[in-house]
């Protein structure tokens, strides 16, 4: 397995040309945030404007608008009752983050069921948290698309079927296989599994561990691949810039907010840019 290194940063993040606009770093759609659970589809939605996605709309429950607003007045917000809309919306994409705080109940299914029905094989779709729970206890057929999987370890046992304890790179390899999907296996030390190789990332501290890390890597994948048009390294970049600003924050604190990191990340990506 290949280790990511701070090589990855220069070899994707690139200083913006003088003639950019926000249309030339891509439109983010997020669907997430059902009524109990808002602050995951917020930090999945903050993280992804800070990455730098030129354009971010949030689909929620309409609990959640006014505090999405007053966070993060940058990213426009729709609300799940909105079916046209939000068909329009994820079609007119170049990338979707579905399931932050999405939750599981029958409202939660139906919009994961329409992404999946809507997405074009040209978009890249990035699925996470209750979205993969409800994936694994549906027998469905998965679009062809660009797919990406963000899963914890015990999520990925629900979709693969593999114990934790056996998630060995071969095993995880198959099933990456028979997806046609890269895999972002969240741990200590996350593992990447794509088409062309595995990759695990050299950092991460146990300052991470608290709620909402996982929403907002997922924001951060779909900020980089928005932008970044290698969509390995994009992902691999990502993994890797969230933490490292996490490691750079615990040497002064026991604990790391994730809204600490994505506050982190403009200055970050300026500071490890290349030049044209």
């Amino acid at each position: 397995m290949k280790k990511i290194t701070k090589a990855i940063l220069p070899n994707t993040i690139r200083q913006r040309p003088v003639d950019s606009y926000k249309g030339t770093y891509g439109r983010v759609v997020l669907i997430g945030g059902n009524r109990n659970f808002g602050g995951a589809i917020i930090m999945a939605s903050e993280a992804s404007v800070y990455s730098g996605a030129g354009l971010v709309t949030t689909i929620t429950d309409s609990a959640n608008q006014a505090s999405l607003h007053a966070r993060l007045p940058e990213a426009m917000v729709t609300d799940f009752s909105q079916h046209t809309q939000i068909t329009s919306l994820i079609q007119s994409a170049n990338v979707v983050v579905v399931g932050p705080g999405l939750g599981d109940d029958a409202n939660s299914v139906e919009q994961l069921k329409n992404v999946l029905a809507t997405v074009t094989p040209s978009q890249i779709v990035i699925i996470d948290g209750s979205a993969i729970s409800i994936l694994a206890s549906n027998n469905w057929n998965l679009p062809t698309t660009n797919l990406i999987f963000t899963p914890h370890q015990m999520e990925w046992q629900r979709l693969s079927g593999i114990k934790i304890a056996d998630q060995t790179e071969t095993a995880n390899q198959q099933i990456r296989n028979q997806l046609n999907a890269t895999v972002v296996l969240k741990s200590h030390r996350t593992e990447i599994y794509t088409e062309t190789g595995c990759f695990q990332n050299t950092l991460g501290t146990p300052a991470q561990a608290t709620g909402g890390m996982g929403d907002t890597l997922a924001g951060m994948i779909g900020g980089f691949t928005a932008q970044f048009a290698n969509t390995t390294n994009a992902v691999q970049a990502a993994v890797y810039t969230h933490s490292a600003i996490a490691e750079q924050l615990a040497r002064n604190q026991y604990v790391v907010l994730p809204t600490q990191i994505i506050h982190e990340i403009p200055k970050f990506m300026y500071e490890n840019q290349a030049s044209n």
